[in-house]
This record gives structure tokens, sequence and C-alpha cells, in this order.
């Protein structure tokens, strides 16, 4: 990230201000490690905002995808089929546990997993007798998937659904937060995401016996002993007590960021989709929390994203290309891919316009006349 003066960034960090009163109070009890009450007290407000049981708060999303694929029993071998329009951190922790990544299409409505697409998939690998051990679902850029036809395919094959809302805190599908619709879901919180605890995550459940499990396992597996016994294979994955006090800062103001980007989108729809700008709207149950404003290029306008890329930097403006299908990716080659290349005429057409909940409306004029100028 380039931090020139005057910058005007993709996603920055916002804070509310309460942020240092928990910090403070952290640092003035001594509370600077992985334990100290910022940490149940975020948990506690997780639970409060997204109606989910349970949460554990991690040093990472990436961190709690990997437990949450433990925990749902994903082996080395073990297939799981998973979002191709998406990061990295999304497959990665597929890799952690020796496992093979089975990547499946978007469909255009969302940009997220396709149903269709998904049971052919199945379908498929079943013929083969390789069941696939879980589905990993993603809900890009806070755009919530057609979760009740993809939940139903699951259901049908009793495929466990893992979903990464790593993106997506606030939004909701049929008016319930994403990420509570799947045996376990997934947040982020790191520093370019809608909240921040400058680099955190967290894993929500209904299931009291896998949260407690996942603590465990986030905190080294170390066993009820007086010395330090472990039994079984544990991570250093705790968020710290200093940066939940700014998580817990943070979800006071979760509400007011949802809002703040959806005026962004909003702002950017009206003065741009005239212009050969298309937007992706929300279908039927979907509410967005907009966390990037992504479009995709009219062909006719004759740019591609690299060319608006470059010419918003010249005026110290970020933007960045949709994700590179991960099918695609170099990590990836030999991967299986069900798809009919979908997410890969999207990443040829698309960028994400800069998105933060601080900017000022001089800020998005600024890029709405850079982009015209790009554009002339």
């Amino acid at each position: 990230m380039n931090y020139r003066p005057g910058r005007i960034f993709l996603s920055a960090p916002h804070m509310g201000g309460h942020e240092k009163n928990y910090v403070q109070k952290a640092l003035e009890d001594n509370w600077v490690g992985t334990s100290g009450p910022n940490l149940p007290g975020l948990e506690h407000d997780i639970c409060q905002h997204t109606n989910a049981r349970h949460a554990v708060v991690l040093n990472s999303g990436t961190a709690a995808l990997h437990l949450a694929l433990r925990l749902v029993g994903v082996k080395p071998g073990d297939e799981v089929l998973c979002s191709t329009f998406a990061p990295v951190a999304s497959a990665n922790p597929i890799l952690y546990l020796g496992a093979i990544p089975v990547f499946v299409e978007s469909e255009p409505d969302t940009w997220n997993m396709c149903p269709a697409t998904l049971e052919q998939a199945i379908e498929e690998r079943l013929k083969t007798g390789r069941k696939p051990a879980c589905l990993l679902l993603v809900h890009l850029y806070g755009m919530p998937a057609k979760l009740n036809e993809i939940l139903k395919v699951a259901e049908r094959y009793a495929i466990p659904v893992v979903e990464d809302a790593a993106e997506a805190l606030g939004s909701r599908y049929g008016g319930h937060q994403v990420g509570t619709f799947g045996r376990f879901g997934v947040f982020s919180f790191s520093g370019n995401k809608i909240i921040t605890t400058s680099g955190g995550g967290a894993l929500i459940t209904e299931e009291q016996e896998a949260a407690e499990r996942a603590l465990y396992l986030a905190t080294q597996a170390k066993d009820a002993a007086l010395y330090a016994r472990h039994a079984q294979l544990g991570y250093n994955y705790r968020l710290s007590n200093i940066s939940a006090g700014i998580g817990r800062g943070q979800m006071e103001v979760l509400e007011m960021r949802v809002k703040q980007r959806r005026e962004v989108f909003n702002f950017y729809r009206n003065q741009l989709q005239h212009l050969g700008f298309e937007f992706v709207a929300e279908p039927k149950n979907c509410f967005a929390n907009r966390w990037l404003t992504t479009v995709l290029l009219d062909p006719e306008l004759g740019k591609k994203p690299e060319d608006i890329i470059t010419a918003l930097e010249e005026q110290n403006i970020e933007a960045a290309p949709l994700w590179k299908p991960l099918h695609q990716q170099p990590l990836h080659q030999g991967c299986l891919y069900y798809g009919d290349g979908l997410s890969e005429r999207l990443f040829a057409r698309g960028l994400c316009l800069p998105s933060g909940s601080n900017l000022s409306d001089e800020d998005l004029e600024k890029v709405v006349q850079s982009l015209k100028r790009a554009l002339a």
C-alpha cells in the first residue's frame, strides 16, 4: 500500500473513537496478551450482532477458516468444494490440512457460487467414488450468496457447510446475518475490512462443544494439567486483548459503517451507471454491506481495468482488480475446476473502486472526475 500524502485509499480503517477507551483500560490493567476481558467482551458483541450462539475471536479470518475445516473433520486427501472467485485466503486452509480444493464457478447475479454448477460438481465427484468432505462458501465483496439453493444442494448430499463471510459482516440474507447459515461462519477484521481489530477474525457456531474445541485448538491445545501437557496439535491463533479492545469499539459503529459503505456505492452508481460502468444489484432476500464497490466496464468503452487503475494511481487514488479466479492461480495448477469461465470474464472486465466509510464528499467527487477523465 502506497502511503503518499493526500492518498485516497481503497478501504482504509475508520475508528469510531471509543476504541482508545478499551485499549487504555487494557494497558492500565496490564491485560496486553492473549487473555483479558476484551476477548469475551468482543465475542459477546459479535453474538449480539449476529444472533449466533457462540463466537471465538482469533488472530485472523484465515485461522478461523482453518479451525472450521478441522472441526468439520476435513483430513489429508479429502476434497473440499470451494468458490473459485475468491481471495487465496479462502482456499489456503484447505491446503494447510493436506486436503484438495475443488473449485466451483460463480453465477452472474451475485458473483458467488453457482448452485447448479455446485450440484454438477458433487455428482461428478460421486461418480468417481469421491464424496466432498465440506463445502466452503464465500460471500464475495459482502454480497450474500444464493443460500437457499446452495444449502438445499448441500443438505441433499449431506455435505457440511462453512461460510467464509470474511468480507460480509453486516450483510444479511432473508434478514439473517450471513455466516449463521452453515455449521460454522467466519469473519475477518483485517485492516481493510468494514471494521477492524488491526488484524484478526472470528469463528461463530451454534454448537457449544465445537466453540470450546475451537478455543482449545487456538490456544496450543493445552490440556488441563499442572504442567504444559499437549496430546493434540494446536495453534497459536488467539487474538490479543489489545486488538479485541479495538474490536469492541469498532462493533459499536458497525451499523453506521454499513450505512456509509452503502452510501458510497449509491453515489458511484448514480454518477457512473450511464457512463459504461455496470453495478451488481441486490437480489431478492439479499442485503449487502457493500464492503467494496465493484464495477464492470462496458467493452465498448475500449478500456481495460488496468487502464483505469493506472489512471487513478496517477491521481493518487487506489483502485484494484477483482480477485483473479483461484483455479487460474499457479498455486492451484492441476486442481479440479467446474464452470464455464464466468469468473475469468468478470476478472477481465472488473475493478474495485475506493469504498472506505471515511471518504469525504470531496474524495468521492475526485474519484468520479478522475474516472471520467480516464474514459476520455
